[in-house]
Order: structure tokens, then sequence, then C-alpha cells
């Protein structure tokens, strides 16, 4: 006896069954706005006064929504000018919370862009800013728990920074700041690369105080030409 082929399989025919009542659904959905939408245009032709009214209600909502804004902004502004930080609070900070803090005083002095972008990848940066004389600003952090009970900051913590703060991130000032010290190698280092270190002293004149960095350091480049953000 031979034996029997199988019966061909048939296709399924859901997908194509699903694909036509999709296509009919979009048509009827589309017969059903293009109604609703006519319907509206006679309703409003028979109101004439109904779209200056939602209009006006727009305008107005958009207006005081802007005003808020200005208010929330200036009061942001306000307190930001006055922000401060004792030492005490910024030894207790994480590493990362450290960052935002310095950024938070670079934004106190008129860096209206600072940013803190610390993190995998950042390529010795932490906080980039610009101030208002045009310069833009490359800063490592450094925290230590302990202050200047912690390790010193070396030359090592140096090297990356001094390799990718001009030619990378563009800077006109490259700085490391930290809440503990600095060895002397890395003050000779610095000094020779025109780098700045912003030590424990320092950081709590600027924290402490309204002063802006730059009024701190010594040998800061001249201002660049005015900038959006100057």
């Amino acid at each position: 006896m031979t034996a029997r082929r199988p019966a061909p399989r048939r296709r399924p025919r859901s997908r194509k069954r699903k694909q036509a009542y999709t296509g009919g659904e979009v048509l009827v959905g589309v017969i059903v706005l293009v109604w609703l939408v006519s319907r509206l245009m006679d309703w409003l032709a028979a109101h004439p006064w109904v779209l200056p009214l939602v209009l006006l209600a727009a305008g107005a909502g958009a207006f005081l929504w802007f005003r808020l804004r200005v208010q929330e902004e200036r009061q942001q502004q306000a307190q930001t000018r006055t922000l401060r930080y004792p030492m005490a609070s910024l030894d207790q900070l994480h590493h990362r919370q450290f960052e935002h803090a310095i950024r938070d005083l670079m934004l106190r002095d008129g860096c209206r862009d600072a940013i803190q972008v610390g993190g995998a990848g950042d390529n010795g940066a932490d906080v980039k800013a610009t101030d208002p004389h045009g310069r833009r600003w490359v800063i490592q952090c450094k925290h230590r728990r302990s202050g200047l009970a912690g390790a010193a900051v070396g030359t090592p913590d140096l090297h990356v920074l001094n390799g990718t703060g001009r030619p990378v991130h563009k800077g006109d000032v490259i700085v490391l700041v930290t809440n503990g010290r600095f060895t002397r190698p890395a003050q000779d280092f610095a000094t020779s690369q025109r780098l700045h270190l912003v030590d424990r002293h320092t950081l709590a004149t600027w924290a402490g105080g309204s002063r802006p960095l730059w009024e701190l350091l010594p040998a800061i480049p001249p201002p660049r030409r005015p900038t959006p953000l100057s």
C-alpha cells in the first residue's frame, strides 16, 4: 500500500482578517471624526461669540502661567543669591551631593548654565559653567569625608583633568576643588600647568560668603568677549 500524503496545511487567515478589521475601524474612525468636526463648525457658525471667548480664556491662562513662572524663577534666583554652605555641612555630603553643591555655588555667582556632569565617562569634569564674563569653567571635585584629616589630593588626581580640561571640555579656567588639602607636588604641578586649586580654606571662604570664585583665585584668564550668558 502506498502511504497517503498528508494534506497541505492552509495558511491561517487570521492576520489578513485582523488587518481588514483594523482598516475598517480606521475608516469608521475617520468618518466619525469628519462628522464631528463638521458638526462643531456648524455649531460655531451658529454661535460666533464662542470662539473669541475661548481664545480670550486661553490667552488669559497663558498669561497667568507665564507670570507664575516668572515669579518662581525670581524666587529661586533670590534663594540662590543667599546660598551659604558651612564646611561642616559640606563634609557630611555624599561625593555626588558635593558636586551638586559646587554647581549651586556657581549658579549663585551668576553662572546661569552651571551643570553637574560628574559620573561614568565624565573625562575628569564634574561641573561645567560659563561665568558672567564669558569664561568657561571646568571643575573636578574631590570630596573627603574627614576633611583635612582625609587623604591629601595628589598629582594623579590632576593628570586626567589636565589632559581633558582644555582640549576636550574647551575650558578657560580648569579647577580642582576639595574640602580637604593638596600635596605639595600637586600644588607645584598645578602651577606649572595653569590649573587652579581650591582647598578647604578657599572653599570655606567661597561657600560661606558672597564673593564669586574668580575673585578668590589668582591668575584667572581675562574675560572673553560677551556671550548670551554674560
